[in-house]
């Protein structure tokens, strides 16, 4: 299960569903307070019938997030509402979110979790988000200069603040990578730990915004970090993919069809020139105020960071937006002690085909 809603992270995670078809005149209007914040993009005039969704997808096609509302711009001949989490849904996750509200098509999972809730709770993942997680374990290299991944984190010892309950954590104790006695399950999202210790302990974060944050941002700190990626310590998570309930690849696949496209190519219209949906994002984290912190220097910290570290990228091929599903066979094979010890077995016979498709990817859409 993903804790992100005490943590600082990017704020165009799924760029490709936020920046939907980047074209168009589009209006943001936050949700009322009692009910999940969220914003709608009205159906566009300008929608050309092959880049149109009216007449095979619902009216409004819901997207659930898992932190506070961010970037959407759409001209799709339907409104694309994008509805905040984290606060605005009480902090559940977005899997029990989507079983909770059926107006709700698609939701951000991450893999493991989709392993995780593949008894009661199932989803399938029809676009891939992230390509590679972007959460880390970060540390002060003035005090390790010599520490370079997670696994020497481990051999040197260094206490490791992280959020409880990590399937990875789980996984990293499992393996050896890390130490039982060097881990440290109460992070609270805040760096006041991490600061007191004047650089003798690491805690996880996302490489996307702590390490920009940490120099920039946090005033007692103002310098940098090192970090490594879970993913390369082996905990090849792919993060808020955009999910639907099984039944819905069947019910809503002519919709599909013609939408896994569209994001697929904003994404990519997105990373090639951020600034008007990263303009959009900080209205919309104004406008919410709700205590989310969000910059212009974090934004184009996260875009550099996303394109240079490769966490939005082509999947095994030249195609964005595409499951390995090897890879994630691979996860699933390393999931599931983790979740069994956790009491919470994943389902009989998991394979890649049961929680992600490519069914609706265009392959010839890439990076």
């Amino acid at each position: 299960m993903q804790q992100r809603h005490t943590r600082s992270l990017i704020a165009f995670s799924v760029v490709g569903a936020l920046a939907l078809a980047a074209c168009g005149d589009d209006a943001e209007t936050p949700a009322g307070t009692d009910a999940p914040a969220g914003t709608t993009a009205p159906a566009g005039t300008e929608a050309s019938a092959a880049g149109s969704l009216a007449g095979v997808c619902p009216e409004t096609v819901v997207i659930q997030t898992d932190w506070n509302p961010e970037a959407e711009h759409g001209d799709t001949g339907v409104d694309l509402e994008v509805r905040s989490g984290g606060p605005a849904i009480g902090f559940t996750t977005v899997t029990s979110q989507m079983y909770t509200d059926d107006s709700i098509l698609l939701g951000y999972v991450y893999t493991d979790e989709a392993i995780q809730n593949s008894v009661e709770f199932p989803t399938v993942a029809i676009e891939s988000g992230f390509e590679k997680n972007p959460q880390m374990i970060m540390w002060d290299p003035a005090t390790y200069p010599d520490v370079k991944t997670i696994a020497d984190v481990g051999k040197e010892g260094i206490l490791v603040r992280y959020f409880g309950g990590a399937a990875y954590m789980e996984y990293f104790l499992a393996e050896g990578i890390l130490s039982n006695d060097q881990v440290d399950g109460s992070y609270d999202g805040t760096p006041a730990l991490f600061i007191a210790d004047q650089g003798a302990s690491a805690q996880q974060g996302f490489g996307s915004a702590e390490p920009y944050i940490y120099a920039n941002d946090v005033a007692d700190w103002m310098k940098p970090v090192s970090y490594a990626y879970i993913n390369d310590a082996g905990w090849e998570n792919y993060a808020e993919s955009i999910a639907t309930k099984p039944e819905n690849v069947t019910k809503y696949a002519d919709c599909f069809t013609k939408l896994v496209p569209m994001i697929q190519q904003s994404s990519v219209d997105y990373l090639a020139d951020p600034a008007a949906a990263n303009a959009i994002v900080l209205d919309a984290v104004a406008k919410f105020d709700n205590g989310w912190v969000y910059t212009q220097g974090v934004a184009d910290y996260g875009v550099a960071t996303i394109k240079g570290d490769g966490l939005v990228a082509n999947g095994p091929d030249s195609t964005v937006g595409n499951f390995d599903l090897d890879r994630v066979n691979a996860l699933i094979a390393k999931a599931i002690p983790v979740y069994t010890a956790l009491g919470q077995p994943p389902k009989d016979g998991l394979k890649a085909e049961d929680i992600v498709t490519n069914q609706f990817i265009d392959e010839s859409i890439g990076l």
